[in-house]
């Protein structure tokens, strides 16, 4: 053999020794060379700050700017995060949850001050949180006072016994204490930089996060870009590099952008799952998960009149043909709701509620009785409004349950649609009559839909307000097996009906085959930008 052919067979192999390490792979397939991953969200962000934001698309964000105690794994486990571990008293009221070595995206280290910051700042009635209920739910020591005005903030429960020892004293033990961490509005964040830029540390060129991923790129009302952080303390396993969020508020035109190949995830609009699991069965998904989509009854101040009657409420609760929501306009598996508790949650036994067991015809016919006898008919027409945020899928929802209303009860119904924002401080504010609304689990326990509804609620936005029910939620955090209090503040909501529980969720997605790591199991759908990766197709 010639020295010319030995050569050519000696690069040859070495081309395709060089070319097999080159090629990166990820749990034993081929990773693509391009990893951005783009999806779609409805609405644009209320806010990149952990303390303040409130809504689903923006926690789905932070989780990648940020990172708390604890994270969750693609079936809803507990797995560590900022902290590796923690230790609880024998009387379980004290947590100790040791940090990692890690910084923050400009190089500081992570300490455990860091959170006592951000713990204390949630709870300050300066932030003006929506979420500083959160600290009382956790059962922080001193969380209500500090809430209330009563005690300054410095007095919260918390506090760091060195730089990577974070400890918290709460008041009674909760056994899902530690998921409770998972949630946004517990990351922490940096003191120097909140008070060197105030309102304005979000922005790309101020923000500074301990996540996987930075704020490059914001654009309001259209998209958020994030880029990867290489400070981040597990970089190597992380495989995005970029993740782009496109604010798109039409569902079929998020739907024809996927599939002209624009992005690599959205929600199917409603209606169209039963054809695109045909059409692409490897790309369309329905799943539980754990969010229930209720209209709220204005029963506060501003409220009318006619919503303060409990005949109205039910009545106009009883009217709804939930059948004809799930099964006939959004066709995705939703499941059809007579209670609040989304029905796959943790632990929890759907009670038996008494409407619920009813035919349609059965519902309606009670519904009528009950408005006539509530003093409304044709000579005394009942008028409402019905407000929701922007969503072909909303908009098909209002004008059905409009149409169940004038049917069978006669009532008027103006339909107002406004963009998120608005929708939100509008009710918030109380400006509304009835609103389209959506609660989504903040952890796997039936607290996290219940307590929304107690008088001290951050989010309760109809105005309820119950003695018994408050009880009732207060006793369970006291209770080693609460389930049976549980089953009596559903039974009550049920009886007072201060919203019509309507159905609850199930995920129903478009994702592209060359996107992995979705977590589908995870009925929270807390899902981490940094465990996604694209492979070739």
């Amino acid at each position: 053999m010639s020295l010319t052919k030995k050569l050519s067979g000696i690069l040859l192999v070495l081309s395709f020794v060089f070319s097999s390490v080159d090629a990166a792979t990820k749990n034993g397939v081929k990773l693509a060379d391009k990893q951005i991953f783009t999806y779609r969200i409805l609405d644009d962000i209320k806010s990149f700050d952990p303390q303040i934001s409130t809504d689903v698309s923006g926690s789905e964000i932070l989780r990648s700017l940020f990172e708390g105690l604890m994270n969750e794994d693609s079936t809803g486990e507990l797995v560590p995060g900022a902290a590796t571990s923690f230790s609880v008293s024998e009387d379980k009221l004290t947590y100790t949850f040791n940090l990692r070595e890690a910084n923050w995206a400009n190089g500081e280290p992570v300490k455990a001050g860091d959170f006592v910051y951000a713990w204390r700042r949630l709870v300050d009635p300066a932030t003006a949180s929506e979420y500083a209920w959160y600290m009382e739910l956790m059962g922080i020591v001193n969380a209500s006072q500090v809430v209330k005005g009563e005690l300054a903030p410095d007095q919260l429960g918390v506090k760091a016994l060195d730089d990577k020892t974070f400890q918290i004293t709460i008041e009674n033990a909760l056994p899902y204490f530690p998921s409770m961490t998972t949630h946004a509005s517990t990351f922490p964040v940096l003191q120097s930089v909140v008070e060197k830029h105030g309102t304005q540390w979000t922005r790309p060129e101020n923000m500074v996060g301990n996540g996987a991923y930075t704020l490059d790129e914001y654009r309001p009302g259209e998209k958020v870009v994030m880029k990867r952080n290489p400070g981040y303390w597990n970089d190597a396993e992380t495989t995005l590099e970029e993740v782009v969020a496109l604010v798109i508020n039409d569902d079929d035109q998020a739907l024809t952008r996927y599939l002209a190949g624009e992005m690599d995830k959205t929600e199917i609009p409603s209606g169209q799952f039963p054809r695109l699991k045909k059409e692409y069965a490897d790309e369309a998904f329905s799943y539980p998960r754990s969010c229930s989509y209720i209209y709220w009854f204005n029963i506060g101040e501003k409220g009318p009149e006619a919503l303060k009657d409990v005949r109205v409420r039910t009545a106009l609760s009883y009217a709804i043909n939930r059948e004809i929501i799930t099964d006939k306009i959004l066709q995705g598996g939703q499941y059809q709701s007579y209670n609040f508790t989304h029905q796959k949650t943790a632990g929890f036994t759907l009670p038996d509620i008494e409407y619920a067991n009813w035919t349609q015809p059965e519902r309606d016919a009670k519904a009528k009785a009950l408005i006539t006898e509530a003093g409304y008919g044709p000579d005394n027409p009942l008028k409402l409004s019905i407000s929701y945020n922007t969503s072909e899928g909303h908009k098909k929802i209002a004008i059905a349950i409009s149409q169940f209303w004038k049917k069978t009860l006669g009532v008027e119904v103006e339909l107002i649609n406004t963009e998120w924002k608005v929708h939100t401080t509008n009710m918030q504010a109380g400006d509304y009559e009835i609103g389209r609304y959506a609660w989504c689990g903040d952890y796997n326990e039936a607290s996290t839909y219940l307590d929304l509804l107690t008088s001290y609620s951050g989010h309760n936005v109809g105005g309820f307000s119950n003695t018994a029910y408050d009880e009732l939620m207060a006793e369970s955090k006291t209770m080693a097996d609460p389930s049976d209090n549980y089953s009596k503040a559903e039974a009550l909501l049920a009886a007072q009906m201060p919203f019509a529980p309507i159905y609850q969720y199930t995920g129903v997605i478009m994702l592209k085959p060359h996107l992995k790591g979705w977590p589908i199991g995870n009925l929270m759908q807390n899902w981490y930008a940094r465990e996604l990766y694209i492979v070739e197709p």
